[in-house]
This record gives C-alpha cells, structure tokens and sequence, in this order.
C-alpha cells in the first residue's frame, strides 16, 4: 500500500511550479526526500511535508512580508534557542533525543541538561527536601472544589509572592527558583507537605502505590512533556520572561496557555472520545468516529503538523506502557482506536493521547493527564525564562495595521 503521505514526481513538480528534471534535482541536494512504490517498478513518491516547506520557502524569499506575517502560524524559525530541535520526525533535547533519555535520565537530570546544559548536574539541584509555606498550606486547604492543575494556577501568585529571592533573575538564582517551583508543584499534585526524593517515586506513591513500573512510566511522559520548541504555552513563557518577571509569573502564564482546548487541554476532549468509544460500545468504533468528524471536531489525540509520520513522543510513551502491561485492557483499547484513526483518516496518534492512555492505566485523578503534561512542561519553561533573561531583548514584535485609514468616520467624509 502507498504512503498517503507522499505524491507522484508530477505532482510535486506542480506544486513547485518547476519542471520534473528540476524535483529530480531537488532530491539530489537531500531537499526533498523519496520512496519506492514498492511493486518492483524504478517509479518514486515524494514526501508531501518536504514539498510543502520548500514551496513555503520559495514563496517567503518572493513574499518576505507575507513570510514574517505566517511566521506565527507553524512557519519559518523566528527566534534562536538550545534547548530543543524537531527534525526529521525527532524530539531532540541539547542534541539528545528525547525517547531516548526515557530510560537512560530521570526528569531531574532533563531538567539539568535542559537548564545548564549538563545531564549529571540535575540531580544535586533537587536534592534539598521542599516545605511548602504556610500561607500556601492554608490556600490549598480552601481550594477541595479545584482540579490539580486549577489548583497550581492559584498556588503560584501566592507562593511568589513570599519568595523573594525569585526576583534575582541571574541564571543560578533562577535556576534555583525554578526547582522550587517544579517541587511545590509536585507537592499540590501530590497533596503533599513536603517533597523529597525522585520526583516520579513521589508521584508514584501518591497516584499509583505498588503499581508495577508506575514510576518509571511516569517519569517517561514528564521526560517526554519537558519541551516542544515554541509551542504555544513556551512562546507565552518567553514574553512574559522578557518582561522582566519572575519565573513564578512565567509558569503561571504558561499553564494559562496549557489549558487552552487547542493546546495542552485537548486531553479532555480525548477523554470525550474514550467515553463514546467505550462506554457507548454496541454503537462501534467506526461510527463514533465518524460522527466526532461529522461534527467538524476532527478526531482529538491524532495528527501532529511537526510529525507528518507521527509524534515520537506517543509511539515511545505507547510502548513502553504495552511493554509494561502488556495484557491491560486499557492497551488493547488504545492499539484498536489507533488502528481505526489510521484506516479512517491516515493519522497517528499525538503524546496528548497517550497521557489520557497513561493516566487511565495507573487510574490518575480526574485531569491526570493533564497535571502530567503541566508538570513536565514547567522544566521546559523555565529553560526558555532562562535563555529569554540572558538575552535582555524584550518580545515587542510590530504590528500591520489593517484598519480604517486615518481620518476616516463621520467628521471626515
């Protein structure tokens, strides 16, 4: 069967506006990839992603405004960074990739090698026990009605506003201020007064006691969930950093960013999808799936726009679970929707399902999946309020104006 995902040498010529000889070409300078067909014929397919950028290219060199204007919209790199690279269907941390350190680095020595550039340096740096405040005690004891992550947004104005040292804004002062700030979260996810230790085995004492492998498969998602370039919830973090504010007003940007329904918050929409599939079962997997499209909804945890072959993260975090538990129903489940989405509409499926997948097998808290998401996010906002502070460049892009011309209305006919 035919990559969906490729087209015919003709094709991609057209949307070139060039000529086959110069595709051919293309391929040769490794700008466009190919495949075989595969039935024993010298005839090749071209990978619509590559075609897609270098058409984006030739026309941002043609259209230079219109280039920067789309630039905010999944285009052209805008800004420089170390953290992270998304390439050729890879997720690389400081030039490591990220489904790799799953099982080779615990989330606090992601968080060194992200912040300090120096994977053996995380786990001195969270080694000191955290205490939450009193004053932050007595707010979370006000806030039973609130999820986890509700619970983190409210937490942090108070906790940094009681935290002088966080307005030092140096690198190891931030450094500093932003283990306190992954601990405090930990302990609210965790409803705890105080965290020590691996921060997975804190988790998997609270979330899943006794639960074979819970630990190591929570601290894969957090590795995971650590960075993902600019994405929405970073870009946030880096204006808000370029302020000048403290990192506590970072993190707390960035989670208002997370619980947006087309970021880190589609993991309820995901839920929703579970729940038709499976509790709703004589009614079948093709038909609810066709109906969440007929709603024009799409179908939430598949399709990546930086992963056109699908998000390495999710295919890592799906096997390491099925690995894991292999038997779980909650596996199966998962294995039968994935194959439905990719027989239906040719995508694969996004970390954001496999947390939902996660948080249901270890039976986590009603927006587990989320607090997992925002809990490994935080290390990554922290390195972009870091690189943003050492920059000393304030994010103030200009605007076009598109609106009535000056002197315009009733007293100017």
């Amino acid at each position: 069967m035919s990559n969906p995902r490729a087209i015919s040498a003709t094709e991609a010529a057209a949307q070139l506006g060039v000529q086959v000889a110069t595709l051919y070409a293309y391929v040769s300078r490794g700008l466009i990839r190919s495949e075989n067909v595969g039935d024993g014929k010298r005839a090749r397919r071209y990978l619509v992603e590559d075609v897609a950028q270098l058409t984006a290219r030739k026309r941002a060199r043609r259209h230079p405004a219109e280039a920067v204007q789309q630039a905010l919209h999944w285009g052209t790199p805008v800004m420089d960074t170390r953290l992270t690279l998304i390439s050729d269907g890879r997720l690389i941390y400081r030039g490591r990739d990220a489904t790799v350190l799953t099982s080779a680095a615990s989330i606090e020595q992601v968080a060194g090698l992200l912040w300090l550039g120096d994977l053996n340096a995380g786990e001195q740096l969270f080694a000191n026990r955290f205490a939450i405040s009193p004053d932050c005690r007595w707010v979370l004891r006000q806030l039973d009605g609130l999820t986890v992550t509700q619970k983190m947004q409210a937490i942090l104005p108070i906790a940094g506003a009681g935290d002088a040292a966080a307005y030092d804004l140096r690198p190891s002062a931030v450094i500093q201020t932003g283990v306190r700030i992954v601990q405090l979260l930990t302990a609210v996810a965790t409803q705890s007064s105080t965290v020590h230790g691996p921060l997975s085995e804190a988790l998997e004492r609270h979330w899943a006691p006794g639960k074979p492998s819970a630990a190591a498969l929570i601290n894969a998602a957090l590795v995971l969930c650590a960075d993902h370039e600019l994405n929405v919830s970073a870009f946030t973090a880096r204006c808000v950093a370029s302020s000048g504010a403290t990192p506590y007003n970072v993190v707390t940007a960035g989670l208002a960013a997370l619980h947006g329904i087309r970021h880190g918050a589609v993991t309820g929409r995901i839920e929703d999808v579970w729940h038709d599939l499976y509790t709703q079962p004589t009614r079948g997997t093709g038909r609810v799936l066709a109906d969440w499209l007929k709603r024009g909804e799409g179908i939430p945890g598949f399709g990546h726009v930086l992963y056109p072959q699908g998000d390495p993260r999710a295919a890592e975090l799906i096997r390491l679970m099925a690995q894991a538990y292999p038997k779980a129903q909650v596996i199966k489940q998962s294995a039968s929707l994935v194959r439905a989405v990719d027989a239906l509409i040719h995508q694969a499926p996004t970390i954001d399902l496999a947390l939902v997948v996660l948080a249901r097998l270890l039976d986590l808290p009603g927006d587990g999946a989320l607090t997992l998401f925002a809990l490994g996010r935080t290390i990554g906002w922290i390195g972009h309020a870091l690189e943003q502070y050492q920059t000393g460049q304030i994010l103030r892009p200009r605007a076009r104006y598109v609106g009535e011309p000056v002197g315009a209305g009733p007293e100017h006919p």
